[in-house]
């Protein structure tokens, strides 16, 4: 594999302050008052030589890039790993952040939202597994039937961030999307100095209409009422773990972050519903 670039003096850690998005919204505070962000990766195509085009053919077949991106509730990129060939797994890509020299920064205490593709280790946040997650899962209307799916559609809600970024970045730099003739460090280079002045025009001008149009979130907004009184954790296998720098404990320590924030979330769920 090629060396990654990934984001340097253009990129800022997010601060540990709580966001407005989480702090004005009851059904995010204050479970994830300590949430900085949100990860996700994307798929971006490349052109590589004939002999070269092996490793970069994903699952789908295509040449591309595999990059991976921490987004703050801003919409901007508080950190970009580009040059993963995109043959390489999402949890080889997540490894190689969280280890590299320039690595993916966590404040102490606080954590980035991921999701099922990524594991529940310090610092990041994923959704329960076997549960449903997505928008696509909650159909209009859907009312959480656990703590777990409470849990799993809040958690989507605010991770929605991803995705309203990415789109900006993609509305806005449409050559990324077009695999262009350049070498291929070029290119990988390309696609960190295109999210590094998506963060310049971000700060300079908030108002821009590309960030207008993914500033809202576009994704469902199901009525949540009164469901069934159980509470049933569910915990994933160690083998999901396997090759990542945690050992059990931190592991362990991850977990039951999680498991309390549902707790306390499905708790004041169910008592502010008057009973039946």
């Amino acid at each position: 594999m090629k060396k990654p670039t990934e984001s340097l003096e253009y990129f800022q850690p997010p601060t540990s302050d709580v966001h407005s998005l989480i702090s004005e919204d009851p059904r995010f505070f204050p479970y994830f008052k300590d949430c900085v962000g949100a990860i996700d990766g994307i798929y971006v195509p490349v052109t590589v030589g004939v002999d070269e085009q092996g490793p970069f053919r994903n699952k789908d077949g295509l040449l591309s890039q595999n990059i991976l991106a921490a987004c703050s509730f801003d919409l901007k990129f508080c950190y970009v790993l580009a040059g993963w060939e995109g043959s390489a797994t999402n949890l080889q890509v997540f490894n190689s952040a969280i280890t590299r020299k320039n690595r993916l920064q966590v404040p102490e205490g606080k954590y980035y939202l991921v999701d099922n593709k990524y594991p529940n280790v310090p610092g990041f946040i994923a959704p329960y597994p076997r549960t449903p997650y997505h928008s696509k899962d909650f159909p209009s209307g859907y009312h959480p039937q656990d703590a777990c799916e409470l849990f799993n559609q809040r958690h989507s809600l605010l991770r929605n961030v991803t995705a309203r970024t990415f789109g900006a970045l993609k509305a806005r730099f449409p050559i990324l999307m077009a695999a262009p003739s350049y070498p291929l460090q070029t290119q990988v280079k390309l696609v960190v100095a295109a999210c590094a002045l998506h963060n310049y025009i971000r700060g300079e001008k908030p108002d821009d209409w590309i960030f207008k149009m993914y500033e809202k979130d576009t994704s469902f907004t199901a009525e949540e009422s009164l469901p069934p009184l159980e509470l049933e954790i569910h915990v994933e296998t160690q083998n999901q773990y396997q090759g990542l720098s945690f050992n059990a404990e931190e592991i362990a320590l991850a977990s039951q972050l999680r498991v309390n924030v549902t707790t306390e979330m499905w708790n004041t769920f169910i008592h502010d519903f008057p009973s039946m």
